[in-house]
């Protein structure tokens, strides 16, 4: 949430409700569709296992249509994937994109696994 906080902000234009957001969004108010989908991308994160077609249903309630709802699950799991990634390599997110901070000079993790090569790029100049 930390390297989009800037986006919410613009989105949000309130910092406060910003920072409640982050804690838990169940705090702020929000339309219902809105609200629909937060829950949804929670429950896909957190309880897989539990997911069923009234999830889906739910969202089509609301007003989601069947291909907003899929480019949804896609942008969702795609995070969580790249979240399970950078676990497992026990990368922490570089200092440039927590809000607020600057970039560091170097890209290496402690890992010594850059997190900012492009294919074809070489570390060495």
């Amino acid at each position: 949430m930390e390297s989009h906080e800037p986006d919410l902000l613009d989105e949000i234009q309130d910092q406060e409700t910003v920072l409640k957001i982050q804690e838990d969004y169940r705090q702020v108010t929000f339309d219902q569709p809105t609200r629909q989908l937060l829950d949804y991308a929670v429950k896909l994160t957190l309880d897989i296992h539990n997911m069923s077609k009234a999830d889906i249903e739910a969202l089509q309630t609301v007003g989601f249509s069947d291909e907003t709802i899929l480019d949804a699950v896609h942008l969702i799991s795609y995070f969580n994937f790249v979240n399970r990634v950078l676990d497992a390599l026990g990368a922490e997110p570089e200092p440039g994109m927590r809000f607020g901070q600057s970039a560091p000079a170097s890209n290496v993790e402690s890992t010594g696994i850059s997190t900012n090569n492009s294919p074809g790029t070489s570390q060495s100049a």
